[in-house]
């Protein structure tokens, strides 16, 4: 049975398959033979059915879990507490419950918003947290109920994350250059961007390691090499996208965040410190400017 589990694929079940890093991780996997990967949308399995949750995990059998499914919209979290608790909480616990009853390891991802941003040299894994807002405080309470529930799992907080589709920084920064003259972005926050698909290189990453023997729970942290601001990022990402294109924006102008007032209070710093993952794991990060040149060629080439 041992020879049999190393020799054939890792087969890995990823929740929230439509999501930024969910999307990276299915297509990522599908494309790698150590793997054999089911991707599952919320419509296919909404994680706050524990009933669901149970039937597919028994179904597929995975090797792994990797929950991507989250509520993530800052702002309307403040509005959909119990909603949010529900998902990045409860459901949590409920899966990870199933995971060790079934004996699979649980990857799950968090978020630096589980600390005030108060610290600008960086954040390590074991620092105090101090959520801010409601979806800091339901992602680290899932991470919580998490620890307490199956020893088997890992806790990836990343930040700043920035894809191809869906509602994230790089999307907006681009759709708002083609449409306005000008453009004001914050820069008195800052972090290191990470893209989806650098996360999902991570993640399955540990995975394999996991599969051969590694034996290293806990939390860690993952993000795009190079602290910058949300200005600076912006100016990157309109300087690369007029490589293909004739933006229409002519002026970005910084500005601070007291101006841009938001219903949930951002991390003033967001900077996640990589040593552990380093050397636990030998996993270095990328840094996001080649990824976002990558990534902002590949949107181009579908045109």
């Amino acid at each position: 049975m041992a020879s049999d589990y190393f020799s054939r694929p890792a087969r890995i079940l990823v929740t929230g398959a439509k999501g930024q890093v969910g999307r990276e991780l299915v297509g990522q996997a599908g494309a790698d033979a150590f793997f054999d990967v089911i991707g599952l949308t919320r419509r296919q399995l909404d994680i706050t059915d524990t009933a669901k949750v149970r039937q597919q995990l028994e179904q597929h059998q995975p090797d792994y879990v990797i929950n991507c499914a989250a509520f993530n919209r800052a702002d309307a979290a403040q509005r959909q507490h119990e909603h949010c608790m529900r998902l990045n909480a409860e459901a949590v616990e409920q899966l990870a419950l199933i995971c060790a009853e079934l004996d699979i390891p649980l990857i799950h991802l968090s978020t630096d918003y589980v600390f005030d941003g108060h610290y600008a040299s960086g954040y390590r894994e074991n620092d105090a947290v101090q959520p801010l807002g409601v979806y800091g405080q339901s992602k680290w309470l899932g991470e919580e109920l998490l620890r307490q529930s199956h020893p088997r799992h890992i806790i990836l907080r990343v930040s700043w994350v920035f894809s191809g589709g869906g509602h994230n920084f790089l999307m907006r920064t681009l759709e708002q250059a083609r449409t306005e003259t000008e453009l004001a972005s914050v820069d008195d926050r800052r972090g290191c961007p990470t893209s989806a698909a650098d996360v999902a290189r991570v993640v399955l990453a540990i995975v394999k390691q996991l599969k051969c023997g590694a034996d290293a729970w806990g939390t860690y942290h993952y993000c795009g090499a190079e602290i910058t601001t949300r200005y600076a990022f912006s100016e990157a990402i309109i300087a690369t996208a007029s490589q293909y294109e004739a933006l229409k924006v002519e002026r970005l102008m910084p500005v601070a965040s007291i101006n841009f007032p938001t219903e949930a209070e951002r991390p003033a710093s967001s900077v996640l410190k990589c040593t552990k993952l380093l050397s636990t794991f030998g996993i270095r990060q990328r840094p996001w400017r080649g990824e976002l040149v990558a990534l902002v060629r590949k949107l181009y080439e579908r045109f």
